[in-house]
C-alpha cells in the first residue's frame, strides 16, 4: 500500500494468525463499500467465534434503561463472589461501551470482553447498547449512554452496585464515548464519583497523526477514508469533530477526571491519539498509566482465544482498577 508501513511485516506471529482467521470467518468485514447492514452482519458473525468461551459470570442479564431517547438495552454482568463478597454486596460499577466505529456491534460482539471484564476487577458491568449511527448521531448516544450512567447510579440499590465507586471502560469509538459521556455529566451538574477509566485504543480527536499516515488498512477497516466514513456516519458534519464530546483532547482535563489507564496498539492508526491523551493527563496533573502492545493492530481486546496480549492488557487493567479504590 503505498505511502503507508508493511504492517503484515511488523505483526505478532499471533497477530497474523488472529488476521488468517478473521479473514477466514467473514472477508472483508471492515470493508466500507458494502451497506451499513452488511457491515453489522459480517461484524456479528465474525465476533460469534470470538465470543465462545472465557470466563463464567454470576449472570449477565439483559434490561432495558428509560434515556431521554427512549428505552435502550443494557447487559448487567455479576461476577462471581470471592473471599468476603456475597452477591448481595453492593459491587462497583463499571459503565463499559462498546466500539465499532459509532456504527456497528453491539453488547454481544463484546460479551466476551465485558465477561472478562467483570470477573477480573469483581465490579458489576453495565454494558450499554446505545442507538448506533448513522441512525442516532453525535449527541444522542452521548446522551444516552450518560442517562443510563445516572439512571443506574440513582437506582443502585436495584443493580447492586456502590453509587461511589464508579468507572467507565470502553475500546475504541467506546473509549471515545466513555469519555465523553463521563465529561457530559461532569458539565452538566451529574458528575459520578468515579474511581477510574479503563481506554481501550481509543479515538479522542486528533484528525490527522504519524500513526495515522503510516499504518492502516484491509486488516483493521482504518485507513484515513474509512476513519472518515465512521466520523460522518457519527457526525454527519465533518467540524463537529471539534465538539467537546468527540474531541476529548480539547477539553480541561484537570477537573473531575479520574484515574486513566490507557492502552495502545502499537501498530494501529489511532495509537497518536491514545499517546496524546497520555501526555495531556500527565499537564493536568491526572494518575495515568500508559500502555503500548507493539505488535499488535487495532481491536486486538477482541482476541484472547489466540492472542497473549489481549488477557494481558484486561489483566493489567484490571489491577490498575484495584489499585485506585475510592
Amino acid at each position: 500500500m503505498a505511502h503507508k508501513l508493511d504492517v503484515p511485516s511488523m505483526w505478532s506471529e499471533q497477530m497474523g494468525a488472529v488476521v488468517a482467521k478473521q479473514n477466514e470467518l467473514a472477508k472483508d468485514a471492515y470493508s466500507t463499500d458494502q451497506s451499513i447492514e452488511e457491515m453489522r452482519q459480517a461484524y456479528r458473525s465474525e465476533r460469534r467465534f470470538w465470543n465462545e468461551g472465557g470466563p463464567h459470570v454470576e449472570s449477565a442479564e439483559d434490561r432495558m434503561v428509560p434515556t431521554r431517547h427512549g428505552s435502550i438495552p443494557v447487559r448487567r454482568y455479576v461476577p462471581q463472589a470471592s473471599g468476603e463478597e456475597n452477591n448481595e454486596s453492593a459491587r462497583p460499577l463499571i459503565v463499559y461501551v462498546h466500539g465499532g466505529g459509532w456504527l456497528i456491534g453491539d453488547v454481544d460482539t463484546h460479551d466476551r470482553i465485558t465477561r472478562t471484564i467483570a470477573s477480573l476487577t469483581g465490579a458489576i458491568v453495565v454494558s450499554v447498547g446505545y442507538t448506533l449511527s448513522p441512525e442516532a448521531q453525535y449527541p444522542q448516544p452521548i446522551e444516552e449512554i450518560s442517562d443510563v450512567t445516572d439512571y443506574v447510579v440513582q437506582h443502585a440499590q436495584e443493580w447492586g452496585i456502590d453509587p461511589q465507586d464508579v468507572s467507565f471502560s470502553g475500546d475504541s469509538a467506546g473509549a471515545n464515548m466513555a469519555f465523553g459521556a463521563l465529561l457530559y455529566l461532569r458539565d452538566h451538574g451529574k458528575a459520578v464519583n468515579a474511581r477510574s477509566m479503563l481506554l481501550f485504543y481509543g479515538a479522542y480527536g486528533l484528525r490527522d497523526s504519524r500513526s495515522m499516515r503510516l499504518l492502516g488498512g484491509p486488516w483493521d477497516g482504518l485507513t484515513e477514508a474509512d476513519y472518515e466514513y465512521y466520523l460522518k456516519a457519527y457526525l454527519g458534519d465533518l467540524e463537529k469533530i471539534r465538539e467537546p464530546y468527540v474531541n476529548i483532547l480539547d477539553n480541561d482535563l484537570s477537573s473531575a477526571v479520574p484515574p486513566c489507564f490507557i492502552v495502545a496498539a502499537g501498530l494501529d492508526p489511532l495509537k497518536d491519539d491514545s499517546e496524546a491523551l497520555h501526555e495531556l493527563l500527565d499537564i493536568a496533573g491526572v494518575d495515568n498509566e500508559f500502555v503500548v502492545y507493539p505488535k499488535v493492530i487495532h481491536a486486538f481486546l477482541h482476541h484472547s482465544r489466540m492472542l497473549d496480549d489481549t488477557m494481558d492488557a484486561m489483566r493489567r487493567a484490571a489491577d490498575f482498577f484495584h489499585s485506585h479504590k475510592i
